[in-house]
Protein backbone atom coordinates (compact mmCIF):
# COMPACT_ATOMS: atom_id res chain seq x y z
CA UNK A 1 0.00 0.00 0.00
CA UNK A 2 2.53 2.52 0.91
CA UNK A 3 4.75 2.06 -1.74
CA UNK A 4 1.46 2.96 -4.04
CA UNK A 5 1.13 5.84 -2.17
CA UNK A 6 4.59 7.76 -2.70
CA UNK A 7 3.93 6.37 -6.38
CA UNK A 8 0.94 8.68 -6.63
CA UNK A 9 2.24 11.57 -4.55
CA UNK A 10 5.22 11.81 -7.36
CA UNK A 11 2.49 11.19 -10.11
CA UNK A 12 0.21 14.00 -8.66
CA UNK A 13 2.89 16.36 -9.20
CA UNK A 14 4.04 16.91 -12.82
CA UNK A 15 7.89 16.28 -12.78
CA UNK A 16 9.84 16.05 -15.80
CA UNK A 17 11.60 12.86 -16.13
CA UNK A 18 15.21 15.14 -14.97
CA UNK A 19 13.17 16.23 -11.63
CA UNK A 20 11.93 12.57 -10.85
CA UNK A 21 15.17 10.97 -11.09
CA UNK A 22 16.66 13.73 -8.73
CA UNK A 23 13.49 12.79 -6.20
CA UNK A 24 13.77 9.00 -6.57
CA UNK A 25 17.87 9.31 -5.79
CA UNK A 26 20.16 10.65 -3.04
CA UNK A 27 21.03 14.46 -4.04
CA UNK A 28 24.80 15.85 -4.43
CA UNK A 29 26.09 19.04 -4.13
CA UNK A 30 26.99 20.04 -8.04
CA UNK A 31 30.40 21.75 -8.39
CA UNK A 32 30.51 25.29 -10.15
CA UNK A 33 31.82 25.89 -13.12
CA UNK A 34 33.58 29.24 -11.86
CA UNK A 35 35.47 30.05 -8.63
CA UNK A 36 33.73 31.91 -6.14
CA UNK A 37 35.44 35.06 -6.32
CA UNK A 38 34.79 34.90 -10.75
CA UNK A 39 31.24 36.64 -10.36
CA UNK A 40 32.57 40.16 -8.67
CA UNK A 41 32.01 42.96 -8.23
CA UNK A 42 28.13 41.94 -9.22
CA UNK A 43 27.60 38.66 -6.31
CA UNK A 44 30.79 39.00 -4.02
CA UNK A 45 32.87 35.83 -3.27
CA UNK A 46 31.38 35.45 0.59
CA UNK A 47 28.06 35.25 -0.71
CA UNK A 48 28.72 32.75 -3.45
CA UNK A 49 30.64 30.28 -0.86
CA UNK A 50 28.57 30.75 1.76
CA UNK A 51 25.21 30.32 -0.42
CA UNK A 52 26.76 27.78 -2.34
CA UNK A 53 28.77 25.41 0.68
CA UNK A 54 25.95 26.65 3.60
CA UNK A 55 22.51 27.17 2.01
CA UNK A 56 22.35 25.10 -0.75
CA UNK A 57 24.72 22.42 1.24
CA UNK A 58 21.77 22.30 4.03
CA UNK A 59 18.74 21.61 1.49
CA UNK A 60 20.96 18.60 0.30
CA UNK A 61 21.57 17.16 3.61
CA UNK A 62 17.95 17.79 4.64
CA UNK A 63 17.08 16.42 1.15
CA UNK A 64 18.88 12.98 1.90
CA UNK A 65 17.62 12.49 5.63
CA UNK A 66 14.19 13.23 4.43
CA UNK A 67 14.58 10.71 1.68
CA UNK A 68 16.15 8.37 4.22
CA UNK A 69 13.20 8.55 6.32
CA UNK A 70 10.50 8.26 3.60
CA UNK A 71 12.22 4.67 2.81
CA UNK A 72 12.09 3.81 6.08
CA UNK A 73 8.20 4.51 6.16
CA UNK A 74 7.68 2.74 2.78
CA UNK A 75 9.68 -0.45 4.35
CA UNK A 76 7.02 -0.15 7.53
CA UNK A 77 3.78 0.68 5.06
CA UNK A 78 4.09 3.60 7.21
CA UNK A 79 1.21 5.54 5.59
CA UNK A 80 0.70 8.07 8.08
CA UNK A 81 4.49 9.20 8.07
CA UNK A 82 4.79 9.05 4.17
CA UNK A 83 2.34 12.08 4.35
CA UNK A 84 4.00 14.14 6.59
CA UNK A 85 7.10 13.61 5.16
CA UNK A 86 5.94 15.76 1.42
CA UNK A 87 6.47 19.08 3.06
CA UNK A 88 10.22 18.56 3.58
CA UNK A 89 10.33 16.88 -0.02
CA UNK A 90 8.96 19.77 -1.22
CA UNK A 91 11.20 22.19 0.45
CA UNK A 92 14.44 20.64 0.56
CA UNK A 93 14.36 18.94 -2.96
CA UNK A 94 12.74 22.25 -4.39
CA UNK A 95 15.80 23.94 -3.30
CA UNK A 96 18.28 21.13 -4.63
CA UNK A 97 16.86 21.97 -7.81
CA UNK A 98 16.08 25.87 -7.62
CA UNK A 99 19.87 25.76 -6.97
CA UNK A 100 21.63 23.80 -9.33
CA UNK A 101 19.66 25.64 -12.42
CA UNK A 102 20.66 28.96 -10.29
CA UNK A 103 24.72 28.02 -10.32
CA UNK A 104 24.35 26.62 -13.87
CA UNK A 105 23.06 30.08 -15.56
CA UNK A 106 25.72 32.25 -13.81
CA UNK A 107 29.09 32.91 -15.74
CA UNK A 108 31.98 35.84 -15.30
CA UNK A 109 31.47 35.89 -19.07
CA UNK A 110 29.75 37.74 -21.33
CA UNK A 111 27.44 36.03 -22.96
CA UNK A 112 24.06 37.03 -25.29
CA UNK A 113 20.77 35.24 -25.98
CA UNK A 114 20.75 32.40 -28.81
CA UNK A 115 19.07 34.01 -31.81
CA UNK A 116 16.15 31.87 -31.53
CA UNK A 117 15.51 32.55 -27.38
CA UNK A 118 16.09 36.44 -28.23
CA UNK A 119 13.22 35.84 -30.83
CA UNK A 120 11.15 34.39 -28.21
CA UNK A 121 11.76 36.94 -25.87
CA UNK A 122 10.95 39.61 -28.33
CA UNK A 123 7.48 37.50 -29.65
CA UNK A 124 6.21 37.25 -25.95
CA UNK A 125 7.17 40.49 -24.32
CA UNK A 126 7.67 42.31 -27.10
CA UNK A 127 11.41 43.21 -26.24
CA UNK A 128 14.56 42.16 -24.72
CA UNK A 129 14.71 44.91 -22.43
CA UNK A 130 10.88 44.47 -21.52
CA UNK A 131 11.49 40.77 -20.75
CA UNK A 132 13.96 42.00 -18.26
CA UNK A 133 12.17 44.86 -16.67
CA UNK A 134 9.02 42.08 -15.85
CA UNK A 135 11.34 39.75 -15.00
CA UNK A 136 13.33 42.05 -12.47
CA UNK A 137 9.77 43.32 -11.39
CA UNK A 138 8.50 40.14 -10.42
CA UNK A 139 11.27 39.14 -8.54
CA UNK A 140 11.71 42.51 -6.46
CA UNK A 141 7.68 41.71 -5.90
CA UNK A 142 8.11 38.48 -4.30
CA UNK A 143 6.57 38.88 -0.54
CA UNK A 144 9.41 37.74 1.99
CA UNK A 145 11.30 34.49 0.08
CA UNK A 146 11.27 32.95 -3.13
CA UNK A 147 12.21 33.17 -6.59
CA UNK A 148 11.67 35.15 -9.88
CA UNK A 149 11.41 32.63 -13.02
CA UNK A 150 11.78 33.01 -16.52
CA UNK A 151 9.78 29.33 -17.90
CA UNK A 152 8.53 27.77 -20.54
CA UNK A 153 5.23 26.84 -21.09
CA UNK A 154 5.26 23.37 -23.04
CA UNK A 155 1.52 23.28 -23.98
CA UNK A 156 1.30 26.59 -25.01
CA UNK A 157 5.07 27.11 -26.17
CA UNK A 158 5.15 30.49 -24.74
CA UNK A 159 7.39 31.92 -22.27
CA UNK A 160 6.02 33.29 -18.70
CA UNK A 161 7.54 35.23 -15.73
CA UNK A 162 6.36 34.35 -13.02
CA UNK A 163 7.08 33.66 -9.49
CA UNK A 164 7.30 31.34 -6.94
CA UNK A 165 7.14 31.54 -2.83
CA UNK A 166 10.43 29.58 -0.65
CA UNK A 167 11.56 26.88 -2.31
CA UNK A 168 8.49 25.57 -4.85
CA UNK A 169 9.84 24.36 -7.97
CA UNK A 170 9.02 26.02 -11.10
CA UNK A 171 7.65 23.08 -12.92
CA UNK A 172 6.11 20.62 -10.21
CA UNK A 173 4.49 24.01 -9.31
CA UNK A 174 3.41 25.61 -12.38
CA UNK A 175 4.16 23.47 -15.23
CA UNK A 176 6.49 25.79 -16.67
CA UNK A 177 9.89 24.40 -17.68
CA UNK A 178 12.82 26.38 -16.24
CA UNK A 179 15.37 28.35 -17.79
CA UNK A 180 16.28 31.23 -15.51
CA UNK A 181 15.61 31.73 -11.84
CA UNK A 182 16.79 34.64 -9.99
CA UNK A 183 17.29 33.47 -5.89
CA UNK A 184 15.58 36.17 -4.06
CA UNK A 185 16.10 34.61 -0.70
CA UNK A 186 17.72 37.68 1.87
CA UNK A 187 20.98 35.15 2.06
CA UNK A 188 21.54 35.31 -1.47
CA UNK A 189 22.44 39.29 -1.42
CA UNK A 190 22.16 40.61 2.23
CA UNK A 191 25.70 40.62 3.11
CA UNK A 192 26.34 42.55 -0.06
CA UNK A 193 23.07 44.63 -1.06
CA UNK A 194 21.84 45.07 2.27
CA UNK A 195 17.91 45.28 2.00
CA UNK A 196 17.89 47.16 -1.19
CA UNK A 197 16.65 43.62 -3.42
CA UNK A 198 16.26 45.55 -6.32
CA UNK A 199 19.57 46.69 -6.38
CA UNK A 200 20.87 42.98 -6.20
CA UNK A 201 18.45 42.01 -8.83
CA UNK A 202 19.32 44.18 -11.76
CA UNK A 203 23.14 43.79 -11.47
CA UNK A 204 22.48 39.87 -11.56
CA UNK A 205 21.38 40.20 -15.20
CA UNK A 206 25.47 41.14 -16.35
CA UNK A 207 26.17 37.69 -15.04
CA UNK A 208 23.53 35.64 -16.76
CA UNK A 209 24.94 32.81 -18.69
CA UNK A 210 22.69 33.11 -21.82
CA UNK A 211 24.78 29.64 -23.30
CA UNK A 212 23.00 27.79 -20.43
CA UNK A 213 20.21 29.68 -20.49
CA UNK A 214 19.22 29.57 -24.02
CA UNK A 215 20.55 25.36 -24.08
CA UNK A 216 17.64 25.08 -21.69
CA UNK A 217 14.99 26.79 -24.17
CA UNK A 218 16.51 24.88 -27.13
CA UNK A 219 15.54 21.42 -24.97
CA UNK A 220 11.98 22.71 -23.81
CA UNK A 221 10.85 23.57 -27.08
CA UNK A 222 11.64 20.52 -29.03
Amino acid sequence: MSAKIVQNMLKSAPFSRLYMSQIRSKATLPSLKFEYKDLEPIISRDIMEIHHQKHHNTYVVNYNNTLDKLQTAVAKDDTATIISLAPALKFNGGGHINHSIFWDTLTPHSTKPSADLDKALIQNFGSFDEFKKQLATASIAVQGSGWGWLGFNPQTKMLAVISCANQDPLFPTTGLIPLFGIDVWEHAYYLQYKNVRADYVNAIFEVVDWDAVSKRFSEASI
